[in-house]
């Protein structure tokens, strides 16, 4: 099998998994699974060609863009989607080796470690912020539907 496909199909586990440790309805854990694994896609793509806070924000604004249309595709709210979906995004390692190296007295490598994780963090936010700020009537017109 394909690398990608294996990173999709994992980036979907993950994402269901924490689906079900958010306590996400059961009707709704494909969707966030296929939105955090279509964001996970998007940061791979870009990741080698941009570095990893343009991968981040770029699939950032993919998962929330998605999240938006599942939301009104479902008729419910978009933190269900937008939680579960960015779970794969978030620098866990990032902030956990940046507290390791601080442990063992390598600054150097936290400082280097910890700047990273906060640019991907920051980038997230304005991913959010981004999409968030795009009118609900977009969205309800992309689905065909009037308000």
């Amino acid at each position: 099998m394909p690398a990608m496909l294996v990173q999709f199909l994992v980036a979907m586990t993950a994402t269901i998994s924490f689906s079900v440790l958010f306590g996400v309805p059961r009707r709704y854990y494909f969707y966030c699974g296929v939105i955090g694994a279509a964001g996970w896609a998007v940061y791979c793509a870009l990741l080698d060609a941009s570095g990893a806070a343009i991968a981040s924000l770029a699939a950032t604004m993919a998962v929330i863009f998605l999240s938006r249309l599942a939301a009104i595709w479902q008729h419910c709210p978009v933190t269900i989607f937008l939680i579960s979906g960015i779970f794969p995004l978030v620098p866990g390692a990032g902030v956990y080796w940046t507290a390791y190296y601080l442990v063992t007295d390598e600054l150097e490598l936290a400082v280097e470690n910890g700047y990273q994780a906060v640019k991907i963090a920051f980038a997230i936010v304005l991913g959010i912020v981004f999409v968030f700020e795009l009118p609900q009537k977009l969205f309800l017109m992309l689905l065909g539907r009037r308000k």
